[in-house]
């Protein structure tokens, strides 16, 4: 399931961002990158540990657990602190195709999650840069996801994936993983997509209409059935 996600942050969020980040010394994407993704992988990211890093991926974390199409589709349990990359023209960035690691481990709090959906939060407007698409290949084939700065977008971690070269520009992006409490994929694509009836149902009958009731139960007993706490 491929899930893409509007307006996580605002315009002017998203030019506090770049301002900040443009400002600050970046490093060898391939420092977070396992061994199989080193050889394929070619970018430059900012310092993991570093405050600032940190300081703007808890603002990413506070602004989607706040988003309920995020909350629905993810169910998540725990979200590894976000990252942040740029690919540019005169770096001959990209990022070859790949499968991100199982497991992911965060070593300044220790965190270990289990690494069931990716995410990619863009922050650069498509129009400042040509390439840098993310590939991303699942059972329908293959999907090119290039989203306006501020919109993110959810896939499974098992997919492979890649970044195509960027031929100009810059694409700067966060990027980070999450364990679901629902880890088995075809049941938290289920409850998503009955979530969306439910949303649908809200709209055209209200919330206290019983088929709303009936479904909003089967939503929720579904989820306790699934979920891992």
């Amino acid at each position: 399931m491929l899930v893409c996600i509007p307006d996580v942050l605002s315009k002017p969020e998203v030019a506090e961002f770049r301002c900040l980040m443009d400002a600050a010394d970046w490093e060898d994407g391939r420092s977070t990158a396992g061994a199989q993704s080193a050889l394929v992988k070619r970018n430059e990211q900012l310092p993991p540990d570093g405050e600032l890093a940190r300081a703007l991926g808890r603002r990413i974390i506070s602004a989607l657990t706040g988003n309920p199409k995020f909350v629905s589709a993810a169910v998540p349990l725990q979200i590894f602190p976000p990252l942040f990359n740029r690919y540019t023209a005169a770096g001959n960035h990209h990022f070859g195709i790949h499968v991100d690691n199982a497991v992911r481990g965060d070593p300044l709090t220790g965190l270990r999650i289990r690494t069931d959906l990716s995410v990619t939060l863009f922050l650069a407007e498509p129009e400042e840069y040509e390439g840098g698409e993310l590939v991303v290949e699942d059972t329908y084939g293959s999907h090119e996801v290039k989203l306006p700065a501020g919109d993110c977008v959810l896939y499974p971690s098992t997919s492979l994936h890649m970044v195509t070269p960027v031929t100009r520009g810059a694409r700067v992006a966060s990027f980070f993983w999450l364990q679901s409490m629902v880890r088995d994929a075809h049941a938290r694509s289920m409850i998503y997509d009955l979530d969306g009836a439910i949303q649908a149902l809200v709209e055209r009958l209200g919330r206290d209409d019983p088929e709303t009731v009936k479904l909003t139960g089967i939503y929720h007993n579904l989820i306790r059935y699934w979920a891992e706490v």
